[in-house]
């Protein structure tokens, strides 16, 4: 069972950038596909990005197409978010999750229920 912790949230102006960590512990990191989701207030949880388990491909919300980065680090456990020009509209509790380590085939993974371990999440606030 895999534990996630994130970091690097904060406040920022349009325009800005940040860059969201996620530290997993406790199960085999390189074994999960990995993701981003995030929520707004008074809005449903939605997907941002994800990454297979080598790192080699991605998908991303075409809302942040061209804007953020996924990317991992398997020998450090970690999974980042590389975000630039942000937008108030990104302002958000952004979430890290990793689907279940076997059986998960690479496909775009945007549901909730993709995912069988969630972080704690990080606020992140766009400033206009």
């Amino acid at each position: 069972q895999v534990q996630l912790v994130e970091s690097g949230g904060g406040l920022v102006q349009a325009g800005g950038s940040l860059r969201l960590s996620c530290a997993a512990s406790g199960g085999s990191f390189s074994s999960h596909i990995m993701g981003w989701l995030r929520q707004a207030p008074g809005k449903q949880r939605e997907f941002v990005a994800q990454i297979s388990r080598s790192g080699g491909m991605t998908y991303y919300a075409d809302s942040v197409k061209g804007r953020f980065t996924i990317s991992r680090d398997n020998a450090k456990n970690t999974l980042y978010l590389q975000m630039n020009n942000l937008r108030p509209e990104d302002t958000a509790v952004y979430y890290c999750a990793a689907t279940s380590a076997s059986g998960a085939v690479w496909s775009l993974k945007s549901r909730i229920d993709d995912y069988r371990y969630w972080g704690q999440g990080a606020q992140v606030t766009v400033s206009s």
